[in-house]
């Protein structure tokens, strides 16, 4: 690391959110230094959900750049035409890539980026320093401990797997956003395997399972009577968009409540329409095939999971009939959501200087920067874990453009004031 060197800004975390404000830092009519540190050795977002034909549910131009500015060389336009694909895709009319050529652009944007990235690094506190101007970050790699200073801090260490109450994740029960490592990795034909959850990851889950292991009895446990369709209609998608992150953050208490329960249903526990229809041809097929390998069993959730010599056996809660029951399973997955980023831990010395509010949240004003409880010149910034300010969108890819250009313009102003 290089001696005496404050940066302009110091990211935690560089998958997209982050890449994303690399690229807006690059492309800033002012000069400003970055550093972005990761503690994975390559990117890794989403991997374990890469499944072959997968879709995005955002369509293409909510890029790491184009609603900043629809001329980047970063955007995905330019990496289709860089690779040679930009008349193939169109050929496809398709608003919506798969998730394994989005992945693929994720890596391609990095690529060009490499100067201002160090990964395989732990991130394990933030201080001030005490001259009020910049902060210590301090981490953790191979060569042992290190520190570097920074201005402004910008955490976007990602969303937390989430598991059922109760139930740990082991050799036979796997979280769905490790699936296909542990899926690669297991010895043995697999008969009996579950999928615990209500959403997108789950359905697909289903429905890679049935097609991929025709011998197998697949078993989906659903808390609700059967899999909703996610509502991606024009005006309901208008929630994502930049001015609904300007309504969302204006609004009262009440109507940012009521914003989440009107519209909550098009991202949380909500699956497309395709992948739907898709599962339920095939479970009609099995009807008129009088075959039984796929069984539905709605208004459940499972309650346990532990291992009985060669089984997993899963304690299932039937909110139909009010009683348990227990199935030997292979292996269960538990595609059950993600916690929002707590970055409490990490903000260590810094985290008694930020103001939060009366439930305990952190105070965040309008460009992601959080609130302190006094005078500092030091900034830190979250992408992530701000959906109780800054709506729906507040950890989702749809406003990563927009949210990172607010954030790189931020840290400007606030240069040239000390200037």
């Amino acid at each position: 690391m290089p001696e005496n060197v404050v940066y302009d800004v110091v990211g935690v975390g560089f998958g997209p959110a982050n890449l994303s404000l690399a690229v807006a830092l690059t492309e800033h009519a002012d000069d400003l230094t970055s550093l972005f540190l990761d503690r994975a050795p390559s990117m890794s977002w989403h991997g374990g959900m890469l499944l072959p034909g997968a879709k995005m549910q955002v369509a293409f131009l909510k890029d790491l750049a184009t609603f900043r500015n629809p001329v980047s060389r970063f955007s995905f336009v330019a990496y289709l035409h860089d690779t040679g694909r930009l008349a193939q895709f169109v050929n496809n009319r398709d608003f919506f890539t798969t998730r394994r050529d989005f992945h693929a652009y994720l890596d391609w944007a990095e690529a060009g980026l490499a100067d201002q990235v160090r990964r395989g690094v732990t991130v394990t506190g933030i201080e001030p320093t005490g001259n009020g101007d910049s902060m210590r970050v301090l981490m953790e790699g191979a060569n042992g401990t290190d520190s570097t200073e920074a201005r402004n801090v910008v955490i976007s260490t990602g969303l937390v797997p989430k598991m059922p109450p109760g139930i740990a994740e082991d050799q036979y029960v796997w979280h769905s956003s490790r699936f296909l490592d542990n899926y690669r990795a297991v010895r043995g034909p697999l008969r009996r395997v579950g999928v615990a959850g209500a959403g997108q990851s789950a359905a697909e889950l289903v429905r890679y399972l049935y097609d991929h292991l025709p011998d197998a009895e697949i078993f989906a446990f659903v808390p609700s009577y059967g899999y909703s369709v996610a509502d991606s209609t024009p005006f309901a998608n208008r929630v994502f968009d930049p001015q609904g992150m300007d309504d969302f953050y204006s609004a009262p208490a009440q109507t940012k409540s009521a914003i989440w329960q009107y519209h909550k249903n098009t991202n949380y526990s909500v699956v497309d329409d395709g992948v739907i229809r898709d599962l339920y041809q095939r479970a009609y097929d099995e009807e008129t095939s009088g075959r039984d390998r796929l069984h539905f069993h709605t208004m459940a959730r499972v309650e346990s999971a532990k291992r009985m010599a060669d089984d997993t056996r899963v304690t299932v809660y039937s909110m139909l009939s009010d009683s348990s029951y227990e199935l030997d399973l292979d292996v269960l997955i538990c595609a059950t959501g993600y916690d929002p980023m707590d970055p409490a831990k990490l903000l260590g010395g810094m985290d008694g200087c930020l103001a939060r509010d009366e439930e305990g949240r952190y105070r965040v004003r309008r460009d992601h920067r959080l609130v302190t409880a006094s005078e500092s010149a030091c900034g830190v910034y979250l992408q992530g874990g701000t959906e109780h300010t800054h709506g729906l969108s507040a950890s989702l890819l749809s406003n990563i453009a927009i949210r990172s250009g607010e954030i790189a313009d931020s840290v400007a102003a606030a240069k040239r004031a000390r200037r």
